[in-house]
């Protein structure tokens, strides 16, 4: 038989293939974190991989418009879009396929979108987000709940050093409105508060002929950082209405978060103007100590379903999953992840008591697969191993008697003979304890 040569197969820039232990894991974040969304009553939807393009631009703002992958449809000349986010999508579903559903509506997903990322930014351009939007409630108590889920599904992987930023854009819209700044310096200080660059703000200010009191409101806001206290100082700063009343937002929901339990997880920044020209209250973002980037992030967007003919309140976070994995893939629950239960090693002629033992494992809930390939003990082993199997199943041979099989922990190869009917019982356990 001649062997082909080996061939190169690579990979466009910014997306990778997930082998089986890393698949293991994504799917345990995923499956942890759907848990919590459908604890919290949230029902699953799936979006589609194509849009047309200027269907699903009518819901996305200039930076992912700017982002997004387009191409032609050979089918209809019209141009079709990979969805850069999944939010958009959600919103044409609700103001087009479920003007028969009640509101409110709690709807959540998992996905993947692609974004155009500079070359040199070693950025990944796919994105695996899990996700919830609630459509149809314009109150305190919805924004605290998207922030207490996030809250709960973090804590369900185990983790519990982390923080949630918590924002209010029309704070800042309110501030900036009332300054009376020309269009250049808006922009120049939107992106240097945006950094935290106090200098910057203040040779920016330095320029503009505003009063000084819109200059120390402006100037306070990279300051805005950290517990309730920043509330009382941001309450000092803000001399307009609209910033008080973002302000008394954010108490109420803090005093609904007292009440969930989760307010050591909060921290107020009302310098944060992510996501400004598409979000319209209160915003939050997750981080993890010891990573660079928010794992998970949100917020309020009234105006978003309106685009698609609907008006309606909303507000969703999404959860960055390749971002909490570079998180969690050292935690001993994630190489839990990884492993599967039984390898089946079968020393007889005849299959059939193999395949017998394997269904009624199976039926058990143990993930079991059998060597079909013909080798000796250790080989299946060294396969079982490699492959993450935790035990092996030995029928026949030399290794116990008729009426037994022998079961091997791989790991170490300590290994214990069992009853074949022990075996069979539904309540006997199969742990080795030696």
């Amino acid at each position: 038989m001649t062997i082909p040569p080996s061939i190169e197969a690579p990979l466009p820039k910014g997306v990778t293939d997930f082998l089986p232990e890393k698949a293991d894991e994504i799917a345990h974040i995923e499956g942890r974190i759907s848990r919590v969304f459908e604890l919290w009553g949230f029902r699953r939807v799936m979006t589609p991989l194509l849009e047309f393009h200027d269907v699903i631009a009518l819901g996305m703002g200039e930076d992912l418009k700017e982002k997004t992958f387009r191409f032609d449809d050979r089918q209809t000349g019209r141009l079709l879009a990979i969805p850069p986010d999944i939010t958009p999508q959600i919103a044409r579903i609700v103001a087009t396929r479920m003007l028969g559903y009640p509101l409110p509506l709690r709807i959540y997903y998992n996905g993947r979108v692609l974004r155009h990322a500079a070359v040199q930014s070693g950025r990944s351009r796919e994105i695996l987000q899990s996700g919830v939007e609630l459509i149809g409630l314009n109150s305190p108590e919805a924004d605290a709940e998207m922030v207490a889920m996030a809250v709960e599904a973090l804590r369900s992987l185990g983790l519990e050093k982390f923080k949630i930023d918590l924002g209010q854009v029309d704070f800042f819209r309110g501030i900036m409105l009332a300054a009376g700044l020309s269009a250049s310096a808006h922009t120049l200080l939107q992106d240097a508060i945006a950094k935290k660059d106090a200098s910057a703000v203040g040779e920016i200010l330095d320029r503009e002929a505003i009063t000084d009191r819109a200059k120390e409101e402006i100037a306070a806001l990279p300051r805005l950082f950290g517990g309730r206290e920043v509330l009382a100082l941001a309450e000092k700063a803000a001399g307009n209405d609209r910033s008080r009343k973002a302000l008394e937002n954010i108490a109420e929901v803090l005093e609904i978060l007292d009440i969930y339990g989760v307010s050591d997880y909060i921290t107020i920044d009302l310098g944060e103007i992510r996501g400004l020209d598409y979000h319209s209250g209160l915003t939050f973002e997750g981080f993890v100590g010891g990573l660079g980037e928010a794992v998970c992030g949100g917020g309020r967007y009234d105006g978003l379903t309106a685009k698609y003919g609907r008006p309606a309140p909303a507000t969703g976070f999404a959860f960055n999953i390749l971002a909490l994995l570079k998180v969690l893939e050292k935690q001993p629950e994630m190489e839990a992840t990884r492993t599967r239960d039984f390898l089946l090693f079968n020393l007889k002629e005849d299959r059939r008591e193999v395949l017998e033992i394997a269904q009624k494992l199976r039926d058990r809930g143990f993930t079991t697969a059998r060597d079909i390939i013909r080798r000796d003990f250790d080989n299946s082993l060294a396969y079982a191993k490699r492959m993450n199997i935790r035990q092996m199943l030995v029928i026949g041979g030399n290794y116990c008697a008729e009426d037994e099989v022998y079961l091997v922990q791989v790991a170490d190869r300590k290994g214990i003979a069992i009853k074949k009917a022990d075996l069979l019982r539904d309540d006997y356990s199969l742990k080795i304890e030696l």
